[in-house]
């Protein structure tokens, strides 16, 4: 589904990436690992059209994107979730639900997919009309996820969702990334808990320096002390 080939990027006159390459299968959750700075929210926001300066290639679902605005980019089915969340201060949880199809084909059914969303995330569905950031950071990272998965797309990036927020959210957090997956959603995911993105996830890269310095099966990697301790430990 994606295949994201010597991909470079810059801040300023810093070269940040250098050939990055990584390939996402129909289905599957993606995970790149790495210690801060390793340049793995830079990959991400490259792959969605958000830096500056980018050369390589970025296809989608067979479409060349490198080119392509990031509006363009998730309106073929390209979703983002940043680290920061951007939850819109003074809207309501269902009302930054609604920013979620601003740009997308499927806002016509906006009621229909809110309900959607309401199942999936029963939280949610009890807060709607609260204001969204008087939610915990956990909550509030759901809404973010859902906001992204409203319009239906075909792949998701997270970067950290599970960072910040209380250890008793983190395991539902999991289980929603895994039915995600059952559900047909197509994950790529940057966790800095690196035992919990392997052990859901069906490959990982492992990036350094901007660079891709090994990839596996998440099953080898977690099994593998050597790469985790050289590459991955804080």
């Amino acid at each position: 589904m994606l295949r994201v080939t010597n991909l470079n990027a810059w801040y300023g006159a810093s070269h940040v990436l250098q050939d990055v390459s990584v390939d996402v299968a129909r289905g599957e959750i993606v995970c790149l690992i790495g210690r801060n700075g390793a340049g793995k929210t830079t990959t991400l926001k490259s792959i969605m059209g958000l830096m500056d300066r980018t050369n390589g290639s970025v296809s989608f679902k067979g479409k060349e994107l490198l080119k392509q605005p990031a509006h363009l980019r998730f309106q073929l089915g390209l979703a983002y979730v940043p680290e920061e969340r951007r939850i819109v201060q003074g809207l309501s949880v269902r009302e930054n639900l609604r920013l979620g199809l601003v740009a997308s084909p499927e806002r016509r059914r906006e009621a229909e997919l809110i309900e959607d969303i309401a199942r999936i995330f029963p939280r949610l569905a009890e807060r709607m009309n609260q204001e969204a950031v008087t939610m915990s950071g956990g909550e509030q990272q759901m809404l973010a996820i859902a906001r992204a998965l409203i319009a239906k797309p075909d792949l998701i990036m997270l970067d950290e969702p599970t960072e910040g927020i209380m250890p008793v959210l983190v395991d539902e957090m999991l289980d929603l990334l895994v039915a995600m997956k059952a559900q047909g959603t197509t994950v790529l995911l940057v966790e800095q808990n690196v035992e919990l993105a392997l052990g859901i996830a069906d490959r990982a890269y492992v990036l350094d320096h901007g660079a891709v310095v090994h990839q596996s099966s998440a099953r080898e990697l977690l099994a593998d002390e050597e790469v985790k301790e050289r590459y991955c430990s804080v």
